[in-house]
């Protein structure tokens, strides 16, 4: 019944953006599906996005609201020129904000 209804306020209240590792020269590819508020713009969604992909006590791949997707046991942290999915649209994380791609 819980599983159930957290499905249902995830529909309703939240959105499932990804994010794409590509820094560091490497091939562009998904490490982790995000959830985030569905009310926040999409730079908003993007600083979530990445905040809860960064490691600051924990390892992000363990905190709530991320799916980790990658291939290897551990991940470093989104970092400059990585990218979020939101939708449709790309954004690319740069030294300062992001950049709708």
């Amino acid at each position: 019944m819980n599983d159930a209804l957290m499905k249902e306020y995830e529909k309703t209240f939240m959105d499932k953006v990804a994010v794409i590792h590509a820094a560091f020269d490497e091939k562009p590819h998904t490490v982790a599906f995000v959830m985030v508020d569905k009310n926040l713009s999409d730079l908003e969604k993007c600083e979530e996005a990445f905040m809860k992909t960064n490691t600051i006590e924990d390892a992000w791949w363990v905190n709530e609201g991320v799916e980790y997707v990658g291939s290897e046991p551990t991940c470093r942290s989104t970092s400059t020129n990585d990218f979020v999915l939101i939708g449709n649209t790309k954004y690319k994380c740069s030294r300062i904000g992001w950049e709708k791609v």
